[in-house]
């Protein structure tokens, strides 16, 4: 019987977040690569399409890698890659651009916001923001992925990636997998401390409110505590009415393998379950620190895991990507 395939990657556009963690990074680790055929990538290409330093790009996506690595990620169990480095990506990306409309993509959530923002500041978006849920599309289509692991703010990118899987089946012959986004259940959507409405994204600037993986203990209980609650005293389990003790209760709750609701009949005051959440945070990030550490030291040893796994990615994703273009009507090498 054919294992399930797992897709998914983290964009090196910023430092790695508890959101990153508890949202997908820990449940790869722990659910993902053991179950699974699984792939994991650092995607790079996704950060060229706003304004960047290119040292900075190179930078983060060796420590995006590297906190893969530290988080459990093993080269044994998983494909671990920098998706610059498989050509496959970016081939298959162009041909999904020509089974792709216009319409389909200014209806892009993320495409919406950014462009509506620059447009108030008087500018305007890269092209290539407006196409890269197609590159998102020829990431998860390149490599037969049956189960896309994503928060609930990606969905809608995975439901693009559906569609033109079954237009490019229906109008060139079955090439493609269908695949299907499988969120978290608990976490799925941590929010900023500081601002409980608006996810905590390694991309927003409001350091405050997030907590990055590399955060020494004392700065995490500092952000922890000073994080926004709620009008009232009692502590329940409200996200709608409550957002910021919901936040906190979720956060506390992913941490421990507890339940939010059952969380918030516990504490009498928001001070208790800010300090205990705090704690848990530090003890949670601890052991992932710790493996950082040492594998900082070893910058080899990381090279050699991206090199060997961009090989593997490789001969996985090129039989599919040469029959796409056979199928779509391009002349064979």
């Amino acid at each position: 019987m054919e294992r399930t395939r797992v897709f998914s990657g983290v964009k090196p556009t910023g430092h790695l977040t508890l959101g990153n963690y508890l949202g997908a990074m820990r449940r790869w680790a722990e659910v993902d690569q053991h179950r699974s055929e699984a792939l994991f990538c650092v995607v790079d290409l996704h950060a060229l399409t706003v304004d960047h330093d290119p040292a900075r790009v190179r930078r983060l996506s060796r420590q995006a890698a590297t906190l893969l690595l530290a988080a459990g990620l093993d080269p044994e169990l998983c494909t671990l890659f920098v998706q610059s480095h498989v050509d496959e990506h970016a081939r298959l990306s162009y041909l999904l651009e020509c089974v792709a409309t216009d319409g389909e993509m200014r209806r892009m959530i993320q495409y919406k916001e950014k462009a509506a923002r620059e447009q108030q500041r008087g500018g305007s978006v890269r092209l290539s923001l407006l196409t890269y849920p197609v590159l998102m599309a020829a990431d998860i289509l390149a490599y037969g992925t049956h189960e896309v692991p994503v928060g609930d703010d990606q969905t809608q990118h995975v439901e693009l990636t559906r569609d033109l899987a079954v237009r490019f089946n229906q109008r060139y012959g079955h090439t493609f997998v269908v695949p299907k986004a499988t969120p978290p259940k608990v976490a799925a959507r941590v929010m900023n401390l500081q601002d409980p409405l608006s996810k905590m994204g390694k991309s927003d600037d409001s350091g405050p409110g997030i907590v990055y993986l590399l955060d020494e203990p004392e700065v995490v209980r500092k952000k922890v505590m000073r994080a926004v609650t709620d009008s009232g005293q009692d502590v329940v389990y409200d996200p709608q009415g409550r957002p910021g003790v919901a936040n906190l209760l979720e956060i506390l709750a992913a941490c421990q393998g507890g339940n939010p609701e059952t969380l918030g009949g516990v504490y009498e005051s928001y001070g208790a379950l800010k300090k205990d959440t705090a704690e848990a945070v530090v003890e949670l990030l601890r052991p992932v620190q710790a493996r950082h550490r040492e594998l900082c030291a070893d910058p080899a040893y990381v090279e050699g895991v991206l090199r060997r796994g961009a090989e593997k990615a490789r001969e996985m994703a090129r039989p599919r990507v040469d029959a796409a273009y056979r199928a779509i009507g391009l002349l064979p090498t």
